[in-house]
């Protein structure tokens, strides 16, 4: 069934404890991976992404590989990425992948192209964070020259040039579905407008309608550029489901605590607390955290709020069970996604 609201889920392949409390090894995380793809395709969600990352705790640095073990073993949802840091990537190599997916799925593969929110990408890749922003905005330009799948001739001074060049495989059914993750920033909106490519808002702090500038601004943006005023907008924002508020935030808390610790003693942040865990569970905050109606409402109010085509609930957080992970998919099939159509019809 079609819903009024497109929904997916995202994971980052976060490396999960299994029953003994231990970590499990990079292959079953990635197994199990492959698993949650396959329910959410049996319940009825319509996208997956799966984020690319080069360290200790994730399990996913080919992002892919997994979606094509995917592919194979589902009919009909969409397979994508949370996001592919390009500015460390080749657009050639991405573009080429990517047209492969489509092409083994059936026309389901799509990309979000991003900068990444970490950083192991360029030292491990060779390049300079110095030109973050240089070779996010070269490679996209290219990228968007290998879109349109004519022979392509292209300068830039951070990639070698081409002259005249095809890249194969040719995708079946139009143009990759390409979409542009944005954190936050004016200039990204505007660049995914000049493009004339989807949005997809990564909303991980703060309540969503924060966000609401930004919409606006993409819709002037397309506008000015003369592009589709109907683009989709999608937003991807952290969470997790179970059968009452107060088990899905028992559940989720002390995974979210120490993910969130590790990651901000790398980057300066304060401890987490439950106060702010709370607000942010919240009806103004970034976390959707519940029972099904809950998260469904909460959905309802962000779709409405923002005027979204898609929404992504990134599903995986920190060492939470691979068990848990898929009793939330079989949740959000199965409960939030009839109640979302309903709250939006």
């Amino acid at each position: 069934m079609a819903h009024t609201l497109e929904l997916g889920i995202d994971t980052f392949g976060d490396v999960t404890n299994g029953p003994d409390g231990e970590p499990l090894p990079f292959g079953q995380v990635l197994r199990n991976v492959v698993e949650e793809g396959v329910l959410a395709d049996q319940v009825g969600l319509d996208f997956i992404g799966i984020g690319e990352h080069h360290r200790e705790d994730f399990a996913v640095s080919a992002p892919e590989v997994v979606l094509g073990a995917i592919a194979g073993r589902t009919e009909r949802i969409h397979l994508g990425t949370a996001v592919t840091v390009l500015s460390s990537d080749d657009p050639v190599r991405v573009f080429e992948r990517f047209a492969t997916l489509d092409g083994v799925s059936g026309g389901r593969a799509e990309v979000i192209l991003g900068r990444g929110s970490f950083i192991e990408s360029f030292p491990l890749f060779g390049f300079d964070l110095t030109q973050y922003e240089e070779l996010f905005d070269e490679k996209l330009n290219l990228f968007a020259e290998l879109r349109k799948e004519q022979p392509v001739t292209w300068s830039g001074s951070l990639r070698a040039s081409l002259e005249n060049q095809s890249v194969y495989p040719h995708l079946e059914n139009g143009p990759l579905k390409t979409w542009i993750g944005v954190g936050g920033s004016p200039e990204s909106v505007i660049r995914a407008a000049h493009y004339g490519l989807p949005l997809m808002l990564a909303i991980i702090g703060g309540g969503p309608m924060r966000f609401q500038p930004l919409t606006d601004l993409y819709h002037r943006a397309l506008e000015q550029f003369e592009q589709d005023a109907t683009l989709p907008i999608g937003v991807h924002s952290p969470g997790f489901i179970a059968a009452t508020d107060e088990e899905a935030k028992e559940t989720l808390w002390p995974h979210y605590e120490a993910m969130t610790n590790r990651i901000g003693r790398e980057r300066g942040w304060p401890p987490a607390t439950r106060a702010r865990f709370e607000h942010d569970a919240g009806d103004d905050g970034a976390l959707f955290v519940g029972s099904p109606e809950t998260v469904a409402k909460k959905i309802a109010y962000t779709a409405n709020g923002l005027g979204i085509q898609r929404f992504d609930l990134k599903i995986s957080n920190g060492t939470l069970g691979h068990d848990h992970l898929m009793k939330a998919i079989e949740l959000y099939g199965t409960e939030v996604a009839p109640r979302v159509d309903e709250l939006l019809s």
